[in-house]
């Protein structure tokens, strides 16, 4: 089973060529719903490529299919994989090969999940370009921009622990950690030590129990020792406990390192039947992803926690 990319955008608004944040959420499902009622021949638009968008219903929620329409020139063929043979696909003037990404929008900040079906099939800008092409909010300039987890290492200093920390070091880095006592700094470093050039990812867990409150403590500590490397590193996340003298605890997700916010996911084309279910698949996936990285999406484009 093949395992596709999700990716995650956040639409905002230019005016003068600046990217602004839009303060309120749009009403995608109203948008959706408007779409799904239009003759296909209103929802497609012509820039590099002639771009359709679709709805597909699951589970009760609209979702936007869009399209690139293959160039007529495009050489199309169809192999039947008993007998060996080959036939060319003919385009008919009133028919069009389509690639094809599942697009989900979130409840929140204006974010959305795309997937791409292949290669060739409409990416971030393909959306920024249907959206506007389609004056979906008129008088808007849309951009589509890749959401951005921030890096957070100032919270280290207000935090009283570190419940969980992530770190995933490559071996260019290691070097640094020479001179580092703490025991987040000598495990990486005897990692890298003991196998030579390897990239090492390590996490760390402590319960959120009182008996363990010095080790949350310790953990948080190790960390500020190497916040210097872990800004470099290829991946650096901690969830982060402040203490509440007049409440109970409280945790946060940080992100260290500033990256784009992606998720691999396992994408089924059909059931035990053989029935297609690829585009179910894609949505359950983006949905999953969302859902796994919601606290790191919301801080990234400034909604808050759910």
């Amino acid at each position: 089973m093949k395992e596709r990319t999700v990716g995650f955008f956040e639409i905002v608004a230019t005016k003068n060529g600046q990217a602004k944040r839009i303060p309120a959420h749009f009403d995608w499902d109203r948008v959706l719903s408007d779409i799904a009622q239009t003759h296909v021949t209103d929802r497609t638009f012509e820039a590099d490529s002639r771009y359709v968008g679709s709805i597909v219903t699951y589970d009760m929620q609209d979702h936007l299919l869009l399209h690139r329409v293959k160039d007529a020139g495009e050489w199309l063929s169809v192999v039947n994989w008993d007998t060996g043979s080959l036939h060319e696909l003919e385009e008919s003037a009133h028919e069009g090969y389509l690639d094809t990404s599942v697009v989900c929008f979130l409840p929140f900040g204006n974010v959305v999940g795309i997937m791409q079906g292949g290669v060739s099939a409409p990416s971030h800008k393909a959306l920024e370009t249907w959206l506007n092409g389609m004056q979906i909010f008129p008088g808007d300039h849309l951009q589509v921009r890749p959401v951005v987890a921030h890096a957070e290492i100032e919270r280290l200093k207000t935090a009283s622990g570190a419940s969980r920390v992530e770190v995933k070091v490559i071996a260019n880095k290691m070097g640094a950690l020479q001179g580092r006592h703490g025991g987040l700094a000598r495990t990486l470093r005897v990692a890298g030590e003991a196998y030579g050039e390897i990239s090492v990812t390590m996490v760390i867990s402590v319960p959120r129990t009182k008996e363990l409150k010095e080790h949350r403590e310790l953990l948080l500590a190790d960390l500020e020792e190497i916040s210097d490397v872990v800004t470099g590193a290829e991946r650096a996340r901690a969830r982060l406990v402040y203490s509440d003298p007049s409440g109970p605890e409280r945790t946060r997700l940080v992100e260290l390192v500033e990256h784009s916010i992606t998720a691999k996911k396992r994408v089924p084309a059909t059931d035990a039947e053989g029935n297609s279910i690829r585009i179910m698949s894609a949505v359950d996936a983006i949905l999953a992803a969302a859902t796994e990285h919601e606290n790191a999406l919301r801080l990234a484009v400034d909604v808050g926690e759910a």
